[in-house]
């Protein structure tokens, strides 16, 4: 199975365990050098799936925090990981600029994860991207989508 086709699915999780399932598959199966954009609204599951990702990565999950305030946490599991969150800037800052991404993408042994990536506009990428939609919020089941 190539890495194109791997990720390329689409499901329902009907719970936040399994909402973090889907992440701790996706985690499993990095190599470095792979971005992960989540999108979805607030309160769909974007921090859960990357607890998921990072256990994947043989990182406690309980130690994973969303970056709502500080824009970037730094792990260090089986693959040095960076978890981003958009949430907070303006449609006036370039986000990419914001939060040094491009001097993050350098870096071919590790992962970036950026919850909001809706932010970042239409920017392509030369990195594996995966792109995560989340749709869904409260106790209803989310689809989420994995490209």
């Amino acid at each position: 199975m190539t890495p194109e086709t791997k990720f390329n699915k689409e499901t329902i999780a009907r719970s936040p365990q399994e909402t973090f399932a889907l992440g701790e598959e996706i985690g499993r199966g990095l190599k470095g050098g792979e971005l992960i954009l989540l999108t979805g609204g607030l309160g769909a599951g974007k921090t859960v799936f990357t607890k998921g990702i990072l256990s994947g990565l043989d990182y406690d999950p309980d130690d994973v925090t969303s970056p709502s305030f500080t824009l970037v946490n730094l792990y260090e599991a089986r693959l040095k990981t960076y978890h981003i969150d958009l949430w907070r800037l303006d449609e006036h800052n370039d986000a990419a600029v914001a939060v040094g991404l491009d001097d993050i993408l350098e870096d071919d042994k590790a992962v970036a994860i950026i919850e909001w990536a809706e932010k970042l506009g239409s920017r392509k990428f030369e990195s594996e991207t995966i792109l995560v939609t989340i749709i869904g919020d409260g106790d209803e089941p989310r689809t989420v989508s994995i490209q």
